[in-house]
């Protein structure tokens, strides 16, 4: 259940242009702080989770490796499996559904 409303808060953070996904617009989220949560797939390379995992540990950005890349991909309707939620109220109520 918790599961499935965050989906549907993914999706609906994408449609109000809260997130960013893509690899070099994650990294450069992170970097400039305006990423207030990073989703990595569970199922993503283990390079590709430790890379976001150390950046998002530098730049104390939380991270979640709890959805596959098949459920990011459902979520926001275009094949992802790494996302930064730009919004504090998205970030926030995600990382509750999830843990």
């Amino acid at each position: 259940m918790n599961k499935q409303q965050a989906l549907n808060l993914l999706g609906l953070a994408k449609r109000a242009g809260r997130l960013v996904t893509g690899e070099g617009f994650v990294l450069g989220a992170i970097r400039d702080q305006s990423a207030k949560l990073v989703l990595v797939a569970s199922d993503a390379s283990a390079n590709t989770r430790k890379k976001f995992s150390d950046k998002s540990d530098f730049y104390a950005v939380p991270i979640s490796f709890a959805l596959s890349a098949e459920e990011l991909t459902d979520a926001i309707g275009s094949q992802r499996s790494l996302i930064a939620v730009q919004d504090n109220g998205f970030a926030k109520k995600l990382l509750k559904l999830l843990t």
